[in-house]
């Protein structure tokens, strides 16, 4: 271990295993750009190893959205290998960017918002992290519509037909709109109550939820007449001709865009790891498998619902109404809850409380971040997002992950080509340091956003009468790129990102450049 020597900051360590740290007991000064959700982790409390990373990923891969997700495939009208060959596929892709980008958080002990000053700027920051904190308030809002599903389902059977065929109110049952209320409230309460007892939640909610999904499967299979009939497919479906593969490309792009968050801020764990071995092995043990498991659940079940009943139910809670056992009904409910407030805390919640911290430190905690979500994810109208399979996956999931794709090819780019891993820690906090640009803003940065996501998304269409955009395309011209949307963001962006850092690099203010330059000797000489 090497010691940084005496400046007017805490003193900067780097260690024999490659991260670096600051002393232990010491924090950054205080300013307006640091509060005690943003400082570094201290090396002490970096205590996650592999089998914390893998049982994270047990965690939000066993969700409501992931189970959506593979069943809206069927839905669109992929037989069950096809729809396993998008899940599949697209995991083992998006995981590349979710480990390079962890790679940042378990070096330096620091949450997305911090990690992205680097390249954005300790102002220009705030563009990204909000970005992605507007995507979690809208995974946040789908998981509490999701659950307040499950509440009137579960009320319906105990108080009869009046609940279910209550007068309507913006085209759903009042008491819909009651139940999503309470489960809303139920979640605040939570996180009113603290973090830790959801965390405790967490540990048993997963394995619950996959007993849930291999009961639904048993059910389905009995209801269907067995496994061969649900693994038949469905002859009148589309083959693996030219129609598959026209649908298969914006799939994998869903598929990819429904972790494109996590690919951002998944320093806000790793930030915690013992080692970059433990997140690199951890995630790789944990998001590919468990992912795939709980898909191939999914879509069995969904396939079979279309044998019995003639079309395919994609949403769990439609499922499980189906049953006509009251104890098996309740156990099912109970399970697609509890699913959906421990995913919800972990993946939903998180992110957004440093994104928004980050925004004003003084003034937002992470537990006020945190409970700015939920009043956020009321905006979002989730009941609209999940009313058809088409506008979920690909107008929510690809346009959403096009964006985020740019984002993550900046990220890329600025830590892995431009600085070779290489942080002036001390600098992502102060004002006026390496990555205080112009005013705060690295223009290198923005260009390649703009630019990245005019290509990414510019050309959304959706087909007639199923979606907001145009059939032809926002940007007509762009329309073929579209259905690629996260990976022409990601390289885009990255290709632009380091021309632009190449061609005209940010110049080092003066007072700061032999502290940035010793602070880069120091990380590197280990």
């Amino acid at each position: 271990m090497t010691q940084a020597p005496p400046s007017r900051e805490p003193a900067v360590l780097a260690h024999a295993d490659g991260r670096v740290s600051l002393a232990e007991g010491t924090a950054m000064p205080e300013s307006p750009f640091v509060n005690t959700d943003l400082q570094p982790v201290p090396l002490s409390r970096r205590t996650w190893g592999t089998g914390s990373f893998s049982a994270l990923w047990v965690s939000m891969s066993v969700s409501i959205p992931a189970w959506t997700l593979a069943s809206g495939l069927i839905a669109a009208g992929m037989d069950w290998r096809q729809a396993m060959l998008a899940v599949v596929l697209g995991n083992l892709i998006v995981l590349v960017p979710m480990v390079l980008t962890g790679h940042a958080g378990a070096k330096y002990g620091i949450p997305f918002p911090v990690f992205a000053r680097a390249s954005f700027g300790l102002r220009g920051a705030n563009l990204p992290a909000l970005l992605r904190g507007a995507v979690a308030c809208g995974w946040f809002g789908i998981q509490t519509w999701v659950g307040g599903q499950g509440v009137y389902v579960l009320l319906g059977r105990l108080a009869g037909e009046r609940w279910l065929n209550a007068a309507e109110v913006g085209g759903n049952p009042w008491t819909l709109w009651l139940s999503f209320g309470l489960f809303w409230a139920a979640q605040v309460l939570l996180i009113l109550w603290g973090m830790e007892g959801v965390r405790k939640l967490q540990v048993w909610s997963a394995p619950l939820m996959v007993a849930g999904g291999l009961a639904l499967l048993v059910w389905m299979a009995a209801e269907a007449g067995g496994l061969g009939v649900m693994l038949a497919g469905n002859p009148e479906g589309m083959d693996w001709g030219p129609s598959f593969w026209a649908l298969f490309f914006p799939s994998l792009m869903g598929v990819i865009g429904y972790w494109a968050t996590l690919t951002l801020n998944i320093s806000d764990f790793t930030r915690f790891a013992s080692s970059q071995r433990a997140q690199m092995v951890g995630q790789t043990l944990g998001l590919p498998t468990t992912m795939t498991l709980f898909s191939l659940l999914a879509v069995m079940v969904t396939a079979g619902t279309a044998a019995v009943y003639g079309e395919p139910l994609w949403n769990p809670v439609d499922v499980v109404a189906q049953m006509g056992s009251g104890l098996g009904l309740l156990f099912a409910v109970f399970v697609v809850l509890l699913a959906a407030v421990s995913t919800n805390i972990a993946a939903n919640l998180v992110g957004p409380a440093y994104d928004l911290a980050n925004l004003k430190p003084r003034w937002i905690s992470f537990r006020t971040g945190a409970l700015i979500t939920c009043v956020l994810s009321l905006l979002i109208f989730p009941w609209k997002l999940l009313e058809n399979e088409n506008v979920y996956i690909f107008t929510w999931l690809g346009t959403v992950g096009g964006l985020l794709g740019t984002v993550a090819g900046i990220l890329l780019a600025d830590y892995w080509l431009v600085r070779r891993t290489r942080l002036d820690l001390p600098g992502l906090y102060r004002r006026g340091g390496a990555y205080w640009y112009a005013g705060g803003w690295n223009w290198r940065a923005l260009t390649a956003f703009a630019v990245g996501s005019l290509l990414a998304v510019g050309g959304s269409h959706s087909p007639e009468g199923s979606g907001p955009f145009p059939a032809e395309g926002l940007v007509p011209f762009l329309a073929p790129l579209a259905d690629y949307g996260w990976v022409v963001g990601l390289v885009s962006a990255l290709v632009l990102h380091w021309g632009l850092s190449v061609l005209f690099p940010a110049p080092v203010p003066g007072g700061d450049a032999e502290d940035s330059r010793r602070n880069e000797k120091e990380t590197a000489a280990v």
